[in-house]
């Protein structure tokens, strides 16, 4: 299994990531103060620069690449300057930094579509709080929030580390600037249309364009039969693809009763045709450049699609071969072609769902997990029906995430982190790692009740003790986008427990047993309630407690939080926050949204 290092294998995408620009701004006024201030300040922007490009990386693991202004920036002549070069560069996240007093209204960064952050340096000598809390007021003034970064001791002058608790606000900031940015200018990729009445597969082209930034594309389900049976997709890739299936992918007993049960010329025949679905929903997105040697330029380019959504049901997983082997593969890691960056690709054309797996993946470059929110079990009722008690660590119930659809391998929990199952970036799996995961992943004849055009349906049981976050996007008329966010563990039950509980949905699915952590208030008052207050049938789970980078995130686009459990001092918005009220950060988050509006509109 080789790795493929190419920012997407077979690819016609127009990816360019966004850069991260350093702003060093300092004292105007020349004749002796300046000049005592250029070498620590340049020492400071460069010090960060090296910091971020250390400690970051896009999605396709090259690390993030940080452009410094070419002299510091002491007025608005300098600072037009440097806003010219960061355009020529394609920054799209700034970080102000400065040991010194500064001119805030020439110095600022004024781009509107610009994330924007100030350190402001903790020292005796010059004024750095003074600046910051100064320019943090232009920013306010004219509407362009900012964030604040400011350390809690002093540092001697001539110390420009960065320190820790500077650090993690200035890592949360970039990565979630990145992830907003890198949105800009792609597309959603619609395929097929609503799916069984589900609201979030209602494709909003104002909400991905307003809030986002993005573009929405639209393909009927008929063109992946027309390319099937016209054959514009790469046979030799196709072939290849093929054997790899037959040789990795498991394929589990029929559950069907025997007079449904589809025959082995039929499964054989859905192999390749549920193979042939998952180049082209990837020719689709992406683009292929081997289909224009063939002879189908306009094919070959794709839709610059970052995320899509496959309708299926029911029009198309009436007659043929349903969606859930395509959606499993294209959501992992891993394929025919090696192991390789995720895609992220809805089940149900759920479109919010698919924002949520795309600020989870960008966040941490891993693969996502698409589950229903399914089930709620009390301690009392696994008892009742099993025998078994859960441990105290479950606190009041559990929560069974399991759906036919985009369940990324990974989410087995198969790879590992210090000998914890874990979901880690493609760059980061070896190929011992993607052979477990594989072994312990069957592929199931789909149920015929649900899917009487056949095909397969992947399954797995995620590992136990996984840090995870369960996040998702709603849209309510009058208010706009929503986020939720929840973070919690993955739950180790016994196998043969599992087993009962899991027959009395579909033993053929992907099962991830979901712990919240509860706070006792709220929301987050038992784990019924977080299933009781989550606003759609579908979440999004990505690996680790990510919930502080999406609140960053959201803030950015602009979305309100409904609802999340992630502790207050960990929460990082930008300063202009603080004057829609302190007390109630949820509520404030809402009205300071509100006041700003979508970014892009």
């Amino acid at each position: 299994m080789k790795h493929e290092r190419s920012i997407m294998n077979k690819s016609s995408l127009t990816e360019e990531f966004p850069k991260v620009g350093i702003r060093p701004t300092i004292d105007g006024r020349r004749n002796g103060i300046r000049e005592a201030l250029e070498d620590q300040t340049m020492q400071l922007a460069k010090a960060s620069s090296d910091f971020i490009t250390k400690n970051l990386k896009y999605p396709n693991g090259e690390p993030v690449k940080c452009i410094i202004a070419d002299s510091t920036i002491g007025g608005y002549a300098e600072a037009a300057r440097v806003d010219e070069k960061f355009k020529k560069e394609n920054v799209a996240v700034t970080l102000t930094v400065t040991p010194c007093w500064c001119y805030g209204a020439e110095t600022m960064d004024k781009d509107p579509h610009t994330q924007k952050a100030v350190w402001g340096f903790n020292g005796t000598e010059r004024p750095g709080a003074v600046f910051l809390a100064s320019v943090l007021a232009s920013h306010n003034q004219k509407g362009l929030p900012a964030f604040s970064i400011y350390g809690r001791d002093v540092q001697d002058r001539d110390n420009v580390k960065v320190p820790e608790d500077v650090s993690s606000k200035i890592l949360q900031f970039i990565k979630s600037g990145i992830s907003a940015s890198s949105l800009r200018s792609r597309s959603y990729l619609s395929i097929g249309g609503v799916s069984m009445g589900i609201a979030g597969s209602v494709v909003n082209p104002d909400f991905f364009q307003d809030y986002l930034g993005m573009h929405t594309e639209y393909v009927d389900m008929s063109e992946i039969v027309r390319r099937i049976d016209r054959k514009i997709y790469d046979e030799g890739e196709y072939r290849n693809a093929v054997e790899w299936v037959k040789k990795h992918c498991i394929e589990g007993n029929d559950n069907n009763p025997k007079e449904i049960q589809r025959t082995r010329k039929q499964k054989d025949s859905d192999w390749e045709f549920v193979v042939k679905m998952t180049l082209i929903i990837r020719d689709l997105m992406v683009g292929n450049p081997v289909l224009a040697d063939m002879g189908f330029i306009e094919e070959s380019l794709g839709h610059n699609a970052i995320a899509a959504g496959f309708q299926g049901q029911r029009q198309w997983t009436d007659h043929f071969p349903n969606g859930d082997f395509t959606e499993t593969i294209l959501n992992s890691s891993f394929d025919w072609n090696g192991i390789r960056r995720p895609y992220i690709l809805a089940t149900e054309n759920d479109c919010m769902n698919a924002v949520a797996m795309l600020f989870g993946h960008l966040l941490t470059n891993t693969a996502q997990v698409f589950a229903d929110v399914r089930t709620y079990w009390s301690k009392e009722a696994i008892k009742k029906v099993t025998g078994y008690v859960l441990d105290e660590n479950c606190g009041s119930g559990i929560i069974h995430l399991i759906n036919s659809g985009s369940a990324a391998i990974d989410g087995n929990g198969a790879q590992s982190v210090k000998g914890n199952p874990a979901i880690k970036p493609y760059w980061e799996i070896t190929e011992n790692e993607v052979e477990k995961s594989l072994k312990n992943t069957i592929f199931y004849p789909a149920e015929i009740y649900y899917f009487r055009g056949g095909g397969f349906s992947v399954n797995f049981l995620t590992e136990g003790t996984m840090p995870v976050t369960m996040s998702r996007m709603n849209l309510v008329k009058g208010l706009g986008p929503v986020l939720q966010i929840a973070e919690g563990f993955t739950v180790d039950i016994p196998r043969k427990i599992h087993d009962i509980l899991d027959k009395r949905t579909s033993p053929t699915w992907p099962s991830t047993w979901f712990a919240p952590i509860l706070t006792g208030k709220g929301a987050f008052k038992d784990t019924y309630s977080v299933m009781y207050n989550w606003g759609a049938n579908h979440a999004s789970i990505s690996y680790g407690h990510i919930g502080k980078d999406l609140l960053t995130l959201a803030s950015m686009l602009r979305v309100p939080v409904a609802m999340h459990n992630v502790e207050e001092s960990k929460i990082f918005r930008p300063s202009a926050w603080s004057a829609f009220g302190t007390l109630d950060l949820e509520s404030s988050d809402y009205r300071a949204c509100n006041n700003f509006g979508p970014l892009y509109r």
